[in-house]
């Protein structure tokens, strides 16, 4: 005898032990030499320092559910695991380690910093992977990637090199968003928008000494002047021009002419350019190349030069007058608009809402700023990327992410990729002393192919860290070698990934795979939401209301975990998650897991110790409620695939739920009980143990993908159908059978006359023990079938005592009719105490008769309809109408009883 499932599930107990035979078993491992249709996730890799939060909870969950589920469809699934070596974040915290022990990188320099940070990774790294088998991602781990390995920086170089060569990587003296506490150039999406309260500051810029400042306003001296607006007063020390529109005819005399810039005893030319807008402020607008991406443009049109006024941490350099060296930016400003206003040049101020960039990483306000920096051209990119969308090769759940990318690939810039950090890709870029040529090699050369000089030296610079994971989907399958991996699993087939770094990674790898591998890098992109506390905030360290996935899963297992991320919201949208109410959270999952778990113990507690019985040798000795419940299992397996493959998760979670609680456990279980024990005899007990457990082993193999602990414990208990293996987690995915609707009509009946009669049962109080008896008056061919077919479950679902067929001929009972039209008279006399039941019918007529008066006095007093508010007035009415309503339904009881004995 199989020992038989203990008597309360023990998540502990089981996940480890399972998940750890799961791994040795190589159930996780795909072959790439199989020649079975493969199926691949790249896992978005977290930051190689980064440890499990609610996000990733999600996220890899669903990765997990949809490779577990393609698995047992018989692909040759592939989930790649990694991890990002995260650039600015992990040199980040190893510079905060430093600075707790008093030192700086630049203490230890390049080298040893470098060492540093790789010793951290390499006690640390692994942190977030280990964590992530807690809750039963089935990844390969056999090919995990880390984007530092040598593989995947090869294939780095071999990207950089090839788009330099086509020129699509350039050099490029341009505006950059500078981050100053990280002290790094940043990307267009790596430079985040807040919405922030602000000021704009309108200030007078005077006309130089003899020019004609013709019909602008003047100064108390009698110097005309114009006004400039800016909400950042301390770049005015930068400014180098001030633009007006050539159609404005308020400036026309004063184009070519200088101004006083305030506060640096510099002239400023004036200049004519469309960007300054004539309906805007003045028409006037302050230009600061060196600080201000449109101005930067203005100069270049118009030769103004760029002047930089900020030291690399953001205070004023030593191009700015005395008074305001070695300011940081924002006391520059207070001090600047203290000078303005002193003078008397401060022409107004003005609350204003603007967004403001700041770092993603560590939320400082970045600093436009002209540097030197590496770019990558990515009009050439975009464009093939736009058209794979635009043809159907690549698809997006929710489809409205699709728009959005679209906007941002038909407006895209061109991308920075240089980053001024120690730790990452170093940029293979090699600079002659000697002749002082620039080389871009794949290998590191040791002389300069132009001069033969020994004397390189390498760019200082390393590459953004998505320079690297865009190429994600194929370097972790050995490109640029065309290795059996890359054959086998490329393109990838799904992504799964949040959406805010749909323009960081996804759009970007679409763009590389079609680039350099000349096929998308995966079919569907799911985008999930965001995992949020139960007051829509974002969760963080600072609010407090952070949930650590692995106290969920000590607490209530690795499956309510999962199916609480499943079940919680639909594709692409926001789930909450209350962090001072776990219980609330995650208990229903976790009672939802002991349901699954008694329900299959007892199930297994009935089939036996025998063989399974195959489904076919029972076929004609099905009765009814076995006829419903495999209909119900066919129509839950085409409903579950059908969802699954349209990506709706949660209907696919839910089904499986409401076939296994709804249907098996809570009717079908019941109402086999007496066949499952031999009450009516061998050949009944043999036909409902064959389908019970074709039922069973179809319930769960609906849930394994999103419960696969508990439902690979059970099954394993289970007895084996021909052709199982030996897990379910390599265990084939069902396929639907026929649906049988006439038995699930019949059923049907049997379910609505059951619920019927308990519903009599409870609004009479009769006790759970009492058998009753059932009279039907009228019932139709197909009904009287079925209930006739199904008169045990009658009895034992509802505790009648005997079914008749006929009229009440006058007796005192309750009815109840079918949708069918099946009628229902169960006779009270003798099961219940008529008189008292009459009386406490009446007392409570009168009660609500008292309730009605009060209620309706209140409405038509004049006086309180007026003044009361419309909502009090509107519930007062509800409430009437409430009462009515019951005291309806009791006169109707009462009248069927009225006249009895």
């Amino acid at each position: 005898m199989a020992e038989p499932l203990p008597p309360q599930y023990n998540p502990q107990e089981t996940e480890a032990e399972l998940y750890r035979w799961w791994e040795e078993q190589g159930f996780f491992r795909a072959d790439a030499g199989s020649g079975d249709e493969a199926y691949v996730i790249p896992i978005p890799p977290p930051n190689v320092t980064a440890v499990l939060h609610m996000g990733h909870g999600l996220n890899n969950t669903i990765q997990d559910l949809l490779i577990r589920w393609r698995r047992m469809q018989g692909r040759n699934a592939l989930w790649i695991p990694g991890t990002d070596h995260a650039g600015i974040a992990t040199q980040n915290v190893v510079e905060r380690i430093l600075a707790k022990e008093g030192k700086t990188r630049y203490d230890l320099g390049r080298e040893l910093f470098v060492d540093r940070v790789w010793a951290f990774v390499r006690e640390t790294g692994g942190t977030i992977l280990q964590q992530l088998h807690a809750i039963g991602s089935s990844a390969d781990w056999d090919r995990t990637r880390f984007t530092l390995d040598p593989s995947l920086s090869r294939a780095v170089r071999e990207v950089f090199v090839r788009l330099h060569e086509k020129g699509l990587v350039y050099r490029g003296h341009r505006i950059i968003h500078w981050c100053p506490r990280c002290l790094t150039a940043l990307s267009d999406e790596e430079a985040e928008p807040e919405e922030k309260q602000g000021k704009i500051w309108h200030l007078r810029y005077p006309v130089a000494e003899g020019v004609d400042g013709g019909s602008l306003p003047r100064l108390s001296n009698g110097g005309a002047y114009l006004v400039v607006a800016t909400t950042r007063p301390e770049t005015m020390l930068g400014d180098t021009g001030v633009a007006v529109n050539p159609s404005d005819e308020r400036y026309a005399g004063i184009v070519g002419k200088d101004i006083d810039l305030p506060l640096t005893g510099r002239r400023i030319p004036v200049v004519a350019d469309d960007y300054a807008d004539p309906e805007f402020g003045s028409g006037a607008v302050k230009i600061t190349p060196a600080h201000d991406a449109n101005d930067f443009e203005v100069a270049q049109r118009t030769g103004l030069a760029a002047m930089d006024v900020m030291t690399p941490e953001a205070s004023m350099s030593d191009a700015v007058p005395e008074p305001f060296r070695g300011l940081d930016r924002f006391e520059a400003r207070r001090a600047v608009v203290a000078a303005f206003e002193e003078l008397g040049l401060l022409e107004k101020v003005e609350d204003h809402t603007l967004s403001v960039p700041h770092c993603y990483r560590c939320g400082t306000v970045v600093e436009p700023r002209l540097s030197d920096q590496w770019w990558v051209r990515m009009k050439p990119l975009a464009e093939p990327a736009l058209q794979a969308w635009r043809d159907g090769h690549v698809r997006f759940t929710p489809e409205r992410y699709g728009r959005t990318y679209e906007y941002w690939l038909e407006n895209i810039r061109d991308w920075c990729i240089s980053r001024q950090l120690w730790w990452g890709h170093r940029i293979p870029v090699w600079y002659c002393q000697g002749c002082g040529e620039m080389t871009v090699a794949r290998e590191d050369p040791t002389s300069c192919p132009h001069c033969g000089s020994t004397q390189l030296e390498q760019d200082t610079d390393v590459l953004d860290t998505w320079f690297s994971s865009w190429l994600w989907p194929f370097s972790t399958l050995g490109w640029p070698e065309e290795t059996p991996d890359l054959r086998a699993f490329y393109p990838n087939h799904t992504l799964v990934s949040g959406h805010d770094i749909l323009f960081f990674w996804i759009a970007r790898m679409i763009m590389a795979g079609l680039e350099f591998r000349g096929e998308v890098p995966f079919r569907d992109v799911y985008l999930t939401g965001m995992v949020r506390d139960h007051l829509g905030r974002k969760m963080s360290k600072s609010l407090g209301n952070g949930v650590d996935p692995l106290d969920v899963v000590a607490r209530f297992g690795a499956d309510a975990l999962r199916y609480t991320m499943i079940t919680g919201a639909a594709a692409g949208m926001d789930q909450g998650v209350n962090p001072d109410n776990l219980e609330e959270s995650f208990g229903p999952a976790r009672n939802f897991a002991n349901k699954l778990w008694n329900a299959g113990r007892f199930a297994l507690m009935n089939l036996g110790d025998g063989e399974r019985v195959p489904l076919a040798e029972v076929q004609g000795e099905l009765e009814l409620a076995d006829r419903w419940i495999l209909s119900r299992l066919s129509k839950a397996v085409r409903e579950t695939t059908e969802s699954l493959e349209k990506f709706r998760l949660q209907d696919a979670a839910l089904r499986g739920y409401q076939f296994f609680w709804g249907e098996l456990a809570d009717w079908y279980l019941e109402a086999a009980k007496p066949r499952l024990r031999g009450d009516l005899g061998e050949a009944s007990q043999r036909t409902a143990r064959a389908v019970l457990a074709e039922a069973l082993d179809g319930a769960l193999r609906l849930l394994h993908p999103v419960m696969p602990y508990i439902t690979e414990a059970v099954w394993q208990k289970l007895p084996r159908a021909e052709g199982d293996g030996p897990a379910l987690i390599v265990a084939s995915w069902p396929t639907p059978g026929a649906e049988d609707p006439a038995a699930e009509a019949g059923f049907a009946e049997v379910q609505e006359a059951i619920g019927a009669i308990r519903n009599i049962r409870a609004e009479y109080g009769i006790a759970p023990g009492t058998r009753i008896p059932l009279r039907i008056p009228a019932a139709g061919d197909a009904a009287r079938a079925a209930i006739e077919g199904s008169a045990r479950a009658l009895l034992d679902l509802a505790r009648v005592e005997a079914v008749e067929w006929g009229a009440a001929n006058g007796e005192v009972g309750a009815n109840a009719v079918l949708r069918s039209g099946t009628e229902l008279f169960v006779p009270l006399a003798g099961v219940i105490d008529l008189d008292k039941e009459r009386a406490r019918l009446r007392t409570e007529c009168g009660r609500l008769d008292g309730l009605i008066a009060g209620t309706e006095k209140k409405l038509g007093n004049e006086s309180f309809v007026a003044r009361a508010p419309a909502e009090v007035v509107d519930k007062e009415r509800e409430k009437v109408a409430a009462f009515r309503e019951q005291r309806a339904k009791l006169a109707d009881k009462l009248a069927a009883l009225e006249g009895g004995s």
